[in-house]
């Protein structure tokens, strides 16, 4: 028999109708949006009504991806993948390492770990790494720790290995990026990565570079540092039309920390034992007199205009401000800056290294100053390499490189050696001058702990006595 043919005459008259599309989420310019969800529906907290969808900052997509499943929403989110990963390195993590790795999986892998420099945060990164096998991006401070980590990840996974930053754009399921390219490029990688590390997270909360975390949906997250950050204030952080709960914003955008040792639990064990040594020199009686001044007519205008009675803790940042346009703070502020180069560039703290040097002629030195000048000075002085900012990265590394092999008994720099670079072992350190900052203090320290043998490392802080660099110094211990 013939197929019978359907009388079209039969069919349902007027246009088809037209079934709604079901609901879905994705990932836009940094932002979770939901399609298909009405107004009148009441999502998760993090949600906002804008722009006729739903919407939320992109780091939420851990608290609110339950709440997807519940409600039969597609998640179309993620664009990572899962990876075949094995770690080829036959270190044996240190107790603490293993501890720190527990702590961070148990946390669900959302928080921060705190190590001294030299304690292998980074060799506890590719653990993390390798107990977390997926798409993965690695974000650091400078350009010198981007190249060392490419290194240790294709050398640790023997896989193509992305980098990120201005010159070189290349991503894979590994990648490693800065802080500001991180920052551009957060609405295009914000859904391409599952776990995101953190190294040196405290450079996280700067203006702009939190956004980072604030608009990547990476539910696995790990920060590592050796100088967490003091707890911000409670305080509502606005950023691009949303409001921060009341938190400290590490915890809010990374995780709590999960794992803490400091330099004191470790040495003389898996860091070298250590001693800090202060010695004060006296100013010249020609210094003394220009100082004196400059501390009068700095000191002076501060007690006219009441700025501490009237501006707290924030004074010193009023009278900055002022010098802008006021021309007597204009003058306190040039006075401030006279009295502190002599502080910074005293001639006692000349002899002081002089006699540090033929001390320790044969034991390798790192010597830390204030100002890129005075540490040209230095180098002129005891013909030793400098290394500044103005420093270019193959000169950098041939004055490394040579520091390692012994050809350069010491190193002076300003604030480069600090933190994020790979520093040959030594085990002196000489600061000259520095700021107020516990961070900077630690930061310098390690770079002369690593252990070797039973070798004991000495940090010695020189000062000029009565005046304001014995306060900075005692703020920053």
């Amino acid at each position: 028999m013939g197929k019978t043919k359907k009388n079209p005459l039969s069919q349902p008259s007027g246009p088809p109708t037209l079934q709604p599309s079901p609901p879905y989420a994705y990932f836009l310019g940094g932002t979770l949006v939901l399609e298909g969800v009405a107004r009148e529906t009441t999502p998760p907290a993090p949600f906002r009504w804008l722009n006729a969808r739903w919407r939320c900052p992109a780091v939420h997509y851990r608290a609110i991806r339950p709440w997807l499943k519940e409600q039969n929403i597609r998640n179309t989110i993620p664009r990572w993948r899962d990876l075949s990963l094995r770690l080829n390195d036959n270190r044996t993590p240190h107790p603490y390492q293993t501890e720190a790795l527990d702590a961070w999986l148990a946390g669900d892998r959302w928080g921060s770990v705190i190590l001294p420099t030299g304690a292998g945060k980074t060799f506890l990164a590719l653990q993390a790494i390798a107990a977390t096998p997926v798409s993965t991006l690695v974000v650091v401070p400078t350009l010198d720790l981007l190249h060392q980590w490419y290194a240790l990840l294709e050398n640790a996974f023997r896989l193509p290995i992305g980098v990120w930053y201005g010159q070189e754009k290349k991503l894979e399921p590994l990648t490693v990026t800065t802080y500001p390219s991180a920052y551009a490029q957060a609405e295009t990688l914000g859904d391409q990565f599952k776990l995101i590390i953190f190294d040196e997270i405290h450079h996280l909360p700067a203006p702009s570079w939190h956004e980072i975390a604030l608009m990547c949906a990476a539910p696995y997250r790990l920060g590592l540092t050796a100088t967490y950050p003091e707890r911000m204030k409670e305080e509502k952080v606005e950023v691009s039309s949303f409001r921060l709960p009341p938190s400290s914003l590490l915890e809010e955008l990374v995780g709590p920390v999960l794992y803490e040792k400091r330099i004191d639990d470790l040495a003389g064990e898996q860091l070298a034992e250590y001693r800090t040594v202060r010695l004060r020199v006296e100013l010249t009686s020609a210094e003394r007199a220009v100082y004196d001044t400059a501390l009068g007519a700095y000191l002076g205008y501060v007690r006219e205009a009441r700025l501490r009675e009237s501006h707290g803790a924030g004074w010193w940042y009023e009278l900055t401000r002022r010098s802008a346009q006021d021309q007597q703070a204009r003058r306190a502020k040039v006075a401030e800056l006279k009295l502190k180069e002599i502080v910074h560039q005293a001639e006692g703290k000349l002899a002081a290294l002089d006699e540090l040097l033929r001390e320790h002629r044969d034991r390798q030195m790192l010597i830390f100053t204030a100002h890129n000048r005075f540490a040209y000075q230095i180098a002129r002085r005891h013909l030793i390499p400098a290394i500044t900012h103005q420093t270019v990265a193959a000169e950098r590394k041939a004055i490394l490189d040579g520091f390692r092999a012994g050809v350069y008994r010491a190193i002076v720099t300003s604030k480069v050696l600090n933190e994020g670079v790979d520093v040959p072992e030594a085990k002196i350190a000489v600061v000259l001058g520095g700021s107020a900052s516990a961070r900077e203090y630690i930061q310098r320290l390690g770079r002369v702990l690593r252990k070797r043998g039973n070798t004991q490392a000495i940090l010695y802080e020189v000062i000029a006595r009565k005046t304001v660099d014995e306060g900075i110094a005692q703020r920053r211990r």
